[in-house]
């Protein structure tokens, strides 16, 4: 039977890979050599044609590929008062030893939601697609871990949970916005509680003074306030990522840690879980996912440009069916293909047959995408 709500058989988990036209456009819009309004239908037709691709692949949800944005999160920057950017205290890597430092949201002062953030995003892109429009925003959480101890500037907030109970409001107001639109599929990306698992990041927080277990219910807390008012018959998911960025990664470590928490504190309907790699331990938390709770497998690679089997796949969708019933699981590639402007190292023609894969290989395992 095809379920008629999301999340389906074959998933991704939002952003795509930007076409040359529309990161050309990107580059001369910042340089102030293209207005808004050529900016503007650069992306239009830009958000068209991945629509189109989404559909010809044969998913049945669809994004807009984050292509409005910089980076994930970066289009709360502006539309959210109070909020800048200043440089995190954690770096990205990958197998190599190679580092790569980035840049991480601030608070300056207290938050408020000035105008729509996602709004017109979501707004065009069920204009121009039939498919299920899933609107993806970066979780609370991203606001706060990067930058440590620094995250709250002064005359921002006296504590964490000052400033979270604050930025619920905004994510609030921004989904019973996007509900009035029509929005009944959301997923919060969510980086901090996967780099919590991790022995190396539980240390650096330690160094800094802070308790590890206290930043997960801290966490846990804040997500759950976002989405306290959505609406019935809307579908949250909780993506959770250990960074992707040109191909590099934040963190390494199963879900252990904090599993507990996550799958049964945590108020969303769906987990979409990155286990592409070895880094992502193996699938015995999910032993821990309530009833009721869904868990999107993210086996397929946005970061490296070998195409996997569906023999593979389907095997490893088998051993994850011992912890968790096979009509409570589904699949995806186990992160967005381009999590900024820049991308992950693979080209868009791989990106259409990592897409085509995810649904062939539902198909195979459960008789639908």
């Amino acid at each position: 039977m095809t379920a008629a709500l999301p999340p389906f058989r074959a998933e991704h988990v939002g952003s795509l890979l930007r076409p040359k036209a529309l990161t050309e456009a990107f580059r001369l819009h910042n340089r102030g050599e293209l207005d808004d309004t050529a900016y503007h239908a650069a992306q239009d037709e830009a958000v068209r044609e991945v629509v189109a691709l989404q559909a010809d692949v044969g998913l049945r949800m669809v994004t807009d590929g984050e292509f409005r944005r910089g980076s994930y999160w970066g289009h709360f920057i502006g539309p959210v008062e109070g909020l800048s950017v200043k440089d995190a205290v954690y770096t990205f890597r990958d197998d190599h030893g190679h580092e790569q430092a980035f840049i991480a949201p601030h608070i300056d002062g207290p938050v408020r939601r000035v105008r729509g953030i996602s709004t017109a995003e979501f707004k065009f892109l069920k204009s121009v697609s039939a498919a299920e429009p899933k609107i993806t925003l970066p979780s609370p959480p991203t606001f706060h871990f990067w930058r440590g101890r620094e995250a709250l500037g002064p005359g921002s907030y006296e504590s964490p949970e000052a400033f979270f109970a604050d930025f619920a409001r905004v994510y609030r107001e921004e989904i019973a916005e996007l509900a009035e639109l029509g929005a009944r599929y959301i997923q919060l990306d969510e980086v901090p509680l996967a780099m919590l698992c991790d022995p190396k990041v539980q240390a650096q927080v330690r160094d800094a003074g802070e308790d590890p277990q206290a930043l997960v219910r801290l966490y846990v807390d804040a997500i759950n306030a976002a989405i306290a008012e959505r609406p019935a018959g809307m579908t949250v998911g909780l993506h959770l990522c250990r960074g992707n960025f040109k191909g590099k990664y934040l963190s390494e470590g199963g879900y252990e840690p904090v599993a507990e928490q996550l799958f049964n504190d945590v108020a969303v309907d769906a987990f979409f879980l990155e286990y592409d790699t070895a880094r992502a331990g193996d699938f015995s938390p999910l032993r821990l996912v309530p009833e009721g709770r869904h868990v999107v497998l993210g086996l397929v690679s946005s970061k490296a440009p070998e195409l996997e089997s569906v023999d593979s796949l389907a095997a490893r969708i088998d051993e994850a069916a011992a912890y968790l019933p096979l009509e409570r699981l589904s699949l995806s590639p186990q992160c967005g293909f381009a999590s900024a402007v820049s991308g992950n190292p693979v080209t868009i023609e791989i990106e259409r047959q990592k897409l085509s894969r995810v649904v062939e290989t539902a198909v195979r395992v459960w008789g639908e995408a």
